[in-house]
């Protein structure tokens, strides 16, 4: 019985994505660099939203938020795992992966309801342009960021307290390089049936809700796009909302598909392989389809690089 006691646990094994000795110096010098590239790439975006009084609209607002969660939600997990190849340590206490699993599902969930209310966003642009400032104002936009942090925080306190619960037997090993919430479950000796529960019910709640709320938002959005009559004003309209609809497809595909797919429970190391997609790739591409693809965004790109270059090159004449 006191292997079966939960005060016991003091960590946890993550066995990471291979088993191969030979690949953790691939795995770590390229997660690194898609680490590197998804925090820089987003910095600049904020950096540049901010720093162009033009982006200062509801878009761009929710735009740089998006931007803040893609990069503290990857920095939960690819920093630790970095960590745990270059000390070629796979240990995590209990305490860091309470803390990874919070953080984590905290910033999945707001990056999901994140894209809803974008999706949002870009209905009220295309189908309601003359109400659009009115009904996005400032203060409705603090409203529904509020509102996405409550949700976020709600769910993975939930999710938290209901692990505090559970029983661990002497089998600590996660077939994950990080705390994901149904391997860690699946590790418990005592009944699970409330963490399960959960995770179906809540975080299906949490999934399908916005979805429909996005694919409600494109098709009324597509309906009004039909009625534009010119094909130059089509291609605008839909260029506004084709970058956001690529991000959520990913994220979606990528997520849902993890959580609820049956084969995808049954193969673990599938599983953790499949997850790098939504915990690593998607938002190390954000910054690119948002961006790169955008005039708006390029110019104060532009403008914040002719900056640094500026002040650069004062700082030198001063030496």
């Amino acid at each position: 019985m006191e292997g079966r006691n939960q005060t016991h646990v003091t960590e946890f094994i993550l066995l990471g994505l291979s088993d191969q000795g030979e690949q953790q110096s691939l795995l770590f010098w390229l997660f690194l660099s898609m680490y590197l590239v998804t925090f820089t790439g987003n910095l600049l975006m904020i950096l540049a939203i901010i720093m162009d009084s033009r982006l200062h609209t509801p878009m761009y607002f929710f735009l740089s938020n998006l931007c803040f969660s893609d990069i503290c939600f990857t920095s939960t997990t690819v920093p630790k795992m970095l960590l745990n190849i270059q000390m070629q340590s796979k240990v995590i206490t209990y305490e860091a992966c309470l803390s990874q699993m919070y953080f984590f599902m905290l910033l999945g969930v707001l990056d999901n309801i994140l894209l809803t209310v974008m999706a949002y966003d870009r209905f009220v642009a295309i189908c309601h342009p003359l109400h659009y400032m009115v009904i996005m104002n400032p203060k409705f936009c603090g409203i529904l960021l509020l509102g996405s942090w409550i949700l976020s925080v709600l769910d993975s306190l939930l999710h938290d307290l209901l692990i505090l619960r559970l029983s661990f037997c002497t089998d600590l090993e996660i077939l994950h390089f990080f705390c994901e919430l149904k391997q860690v479950i699946q590790l418990a000796c005592s009944d699970r049936f409330l963490n399960d529960l959960a995770v179906y019910l809540v975080s299906g709640l949490l999934g399908v809700v916005p979805l429909t709320g996005i694919l409600f938002s494109y098709s009324r959005i597509v309906t009004s796009i039909l009625r534009i009559s010119s094909v130059r004003g089509k291609y605008k309209a839909f260029s506004t909302c084709g970058s956001h609809l690529s991000v959520v497809s990913l994220f979606y595909a990528t997520g849902l598909g993890v959580y609820l797919s049956s084969a995808a429970a049954q193969n673990p190391r599938a599983s953790a392989i499949a997850s790098v997609m939504y915990t690593v790739v998607t938002p190390m591409l954000n910054p690119f389809i948002y961006g790169l693809r955008n005039r708006d965004i390029k110019q104060a790109l532009g403008k914040l690089f002719s900056r640094g270059r500026s002040l650069h090159i004062g700082f030198f004449v001063l030496r």
